[in-house]
C-alpha cells in the first residue's frame, strides 16, 4: 500500500467550513472527507479505476512503463 503524503492546502474559509459540516454529517474528519470528494470526483470523471470494491485505493487509468 501506498503511503499517504501530505500536503498545505489553500481553501476559502467558506469552502472549509462547507466540508466540516459535511464532514461532521459522514462522522469523517475534514481530511478524509476531501479525500473522499476528491476520489469520488475522479471516478465519476474516468480518470481512474476502482481497484476495490469500497474505494481505499485508485489506480491510474494510464499504463506505467
Amino acid at each position: 500500500m501506498a503511503t499517504k503524503k501530505a500536503f498545505p492546502l489553500r481553501i476559502n474559509p467558506a469552502v472549509l467550513a462547507a466540508m466540516q459540516r459535511w464532514a461532521d454529517d459522514e462522522l469523517r474528519s475534514v481530511n478524509a472527507q476531501i479525500e473522499f470528494v476528491l476520489r469520488d470526483a475522479l471516478v465519476k470523471a474516468g480518470r481512474v479505476k476502482i481497484t476495490q470494491k469500497v474505494i481505499t485505493e485508485i489506480e491510474d487509468n494510464e499504463e506505467q512503463p
